[in-house]
């Protein structure tokens, strides 16, 4: 059984416990901005359930710019009840509540002043806007995507 979807009562302030998420939150990233780099942002499909997520984030959120935002924008305390009625809407999905990292300006690469930690849901429902509205399309063009990297860097022998 995988130790990250165990209750997180099981673990208290386990420093490694959050190096995981950290660990996991930052390959996901990885792994989604080299998509970016690789595909037309309009085609990528994020989960089944897209339409759905993207529809009712329009009607909760219409006005909420997807190109570029702060965290205090997300985490505010009205902006906090906001979400956590959508977060609500689909806590019925794989991974919802996972940690994952968002970059702020859609136009950026992921670093330490363009990522934003958010739950999973609130990442879809963006990236989702964002490949559909165009902001992510110019990625491609901007950024290569980064060679996966060796578990085994240092050329030490697996056993």
């Amino acid at each position: 059984m995988d130790v990250l979807s165990r209750p997180a009562e099981e673990f208290g302030n386990d420093e490694s416990v959050e190096a995981m998420w950290a660990m996991r939150a930052f390959d996901h990233a990885e792994v989604y901005f080299n998509l970016l780099c690789s595909v037309d942002p309009r085609l990528l499909k994020l989960t089944p359930y897209d339409d759905q997520i993207y529809q009712a984030f329009r009607e909760e959120f219409p006005s909420f710019n997807v190109a570029k935002m702060t965290e205090n924008e997300l985490k505010n305390p009205s902006a906090k009840q906001k979400w956590r009625s959508f977060i609500e809407k689909f806590n019925k999905l794989d991974d919802y509540s996972y940690g994952t990292l968002m970059r702020a300006d859609a136009s950026q690469d992921f670093g330490p002043h363009n990522s934003i930690l958010v739950v999973r849901i609130q990442f879809w429902a963006i990236e989702i806007a964002r490949n559909r509205e165009g902001h992510n399309d110019k990625i491609r063009y901007k950024y290569k995507p980064t060679p996966a990297q060796d578990d085994n860097e240092g050329g030490e022998e697996q056993q």
